[in-house]
């Protein structure tokens, strides 16, 4: 009991609950969406490859542009970002809707509205996700990333069958028609929601340095690189389940748009049970296990579904499919969210989205030609050997790491100091020099601090790092680091978190000096040789 009421506790918050609802109605109509194209698909082209890259096409753009969304993510207003994304998603989608009434769709201009829809969805999922730390307290992150996890699949399990229905009985136009309306709830809300706004000392980051400085976030965050690799992994190999299920209902099986959202339905109900049970999944097994689990079982569905002729069977063991998926890409963004400060969160998650839609993007268009050239059967079996390999990964090194909740609240213990002359936004570059004394028996574990200390002062944007021992007095060190401007250094302090200041507090205790470490601040400044100091007399 006490475990269902803090999975279901993000529901006390109102902000938290109306998104939900309104998102669950838009994923409603996504997923009758979803239906309606793949089966138009299948209707207008004879081609395997075309038919699964309705799916590549929809993943494709989350991952070209979700880096750029990430940055305006943590740079700008999330709320009118998510407003944004929903009407422009609205209009393509109503203008998809009209062109199908007027009988001009062909296989090209579906996969191109289905191209801009998934450009809605890249522009909408970094703001979105990174909302969620702003509606709820941390400490129930994880169940608000599960909730959401279970609302869409929720809609998965019943959207499905009734896409389906619809499709079967009055064509697809209706069902585009329906997806349409189904933003207008969302939008409502969005529309209605003030959130707190935290007043900015600092103007945003330019969009290009702010998406460096995400890459660069990750790329100096072991934990986050592992997470996204079996990510990209999974989405590439598991997708296969996805992208050639409407073949599946059509040649496997002999069905028709009826059975295969009866078959995606069957998925859903599979993830929302997922979803469902991650929490437990969570506390009884380490990540890697629940990871490797699932890489099994989408196998294990791969190949059933490759072989069986019974649409009873195939739907079992799409529950199975689907409970594998929610669980593995719920786990990965919790991971995420948990192992990221504020600052850069939805730069890191807009790189998980890039993993996890670049992987399927390309496992589309990769399980289609297979199933062209190969045959469907072959294809799926393949697709099942592939996930078998996947769950090897994690053997050595790759390894996920444990969920570790970290303090990554800001420290804001530094103060901007006075300068004795005037100093620009834009002045720089600035150095710092700190200059610490420590014993000869110490030093050992100094340098591996410092080491840390080095990852830890590039990820967030130091450049330059040194660390420099007096030949004189060698109990003597210097750290040294640069950045570009004074506002980038003043952002640069911003960013230390609680957790980095454990490093921080390691150090300074094996400082032997009598006061604490000295810390200079310095500009550079480019001398310049002007003509009439070189030109010869005479």
């Amino acid at each position: 009991m006490i475990d269902r009421l803090a999975t279901l506790s993000p529901f006390q918050h109102v902000i938290f609950r109306s998104i939900w609802i309104a998102t669950l109605l838009s994923n409603f109509g996504a997923l009758i969406h979803t239906v309606a194209a793949a089966w138009l698909m299948t209707r207008i082209s004879t081609s395997a490859d075309m038919v699964a890259l309705v799916q590549a096409s929809a993943a494709l753009p989350i991952m070209l542009f979700s880096a750029v969304s990430g940055a305006i993510a943590d740079n700008f207003n999330r709320r009118k970002i998510m407003l944004a994304a929903q009407v422009f998603m609205l209009l393509t989608s109503v203008s998809l809707t009209l062109a199908v009434y007027a009988e001009a769709m062909s296989p090209w201009l579906l996969l191109v509205f289905t191209f801009l829809m998934g450009c809605g969805t890249a522009l909408h999922n970094p703001s979105w996700q990174a909302s969620v730390g702003d509606m709820v307290p941390r400490s129930e992150l994880p169940a608000a990333v599960a909730l959401n996890a279970t609302g869409n699949n929720l809609a998965r399990s019943v959207g499905p069958a009734f896409g389906g229905a619809i499709v079967a009985t009055a064509g697809v136009a209706p069902a585009f028609l329906i997806n349409a309306t189904s933003y207008l709830a969302l939008i409502f809300v969005l529309c209605r929601w003030k959130p707190a706004i935290t007043s900015q000392s600092l103007p945003p980051e330019a969009l290009g340095p702010a998406i460096v400085a995400g890459f660069r976030y990750v790329a100096m965050s072991p934990n986050i690189q592992k997470v996204l690799l079996r990510t990209f992994i999974f989405g590439l190999t598991a997708v296969s389940l996805l992208a050639l299920l409407p073949l599946v209902a059509r040649d496997t099986l002999s069905g028709d748009a009826f059975l295969y959202g009866f078959l995606l339905g069957a998925f859903g109900a599979g993830a929302v049970s997922g979803g469902l049970i991650s929490g437990i999944l969570r506390r009884k097994l380490t990540g890697e296990w629940i990871v490797r689990l699932s890489f099994a079982g989408c196998g294990v569905c791969a190949a059933a579904i490759g072989l069986s002729s019974f649409p009873w069977l195939t739907g079992t063991a799409l529950l199975i499919g689907g409970a594998c998926w929610v669980v593995t890409f719920s786990l990965c963004n919790i991971s995420i969210q948990l192992w990221t400060p504020r600052w850069v969160v939805g730069r890191a998650l807009s790189l998980f989205h890039m993993a996890a839609f670049g992987g399927m993007a390309a496992g589309s268009w990769v399980w289609g030609i297979v199933a062209d050239w190969y045959g469907l059967e072959t294809a799926l079996q393949l697709a099942a050997l592939t996930m078998a390999l996947g769950a090897t990964i994690g053997l050595g090194r790759l390894a996920l790491p444990d969920q570790m909740q970290l303090n990554l609240d800001p420290l804001n213990s530094w103060r901007e100091p006075h300068v004795g002359f005037d100093l620009r936004p834009r002045s720089g570059p600035i150095k710092i020099m700190i200059e610490y004394i420590i014993a000869a028996k110490d030093t050992p574990e100094f340098l591996n601090l410092m080491a840390e200390r080095r990852r830890i002062r590039r990820r967030d944007g130091a450049r330059r790092w040194n660390l420099i021992r007096d030949l004189e007095h060698p109990d003597h060190w210097i750290e040294s680091y640069q950045v570009s401007t004074w506002i980038e250094y003043v952002r640069y302090t911003q960013r230390i978190t609680h957790a980095d200041a454990v490093i921080v507090e390691q150090i300074r205790r094996l400082h032997s000096g009598k006061e604490a470490p000295t810390v200079r601040r310095l500009i550079e400044r480019t001398q310049r040789r002007h003509a009439s100091a070189v030109r010869p007399s005479g």
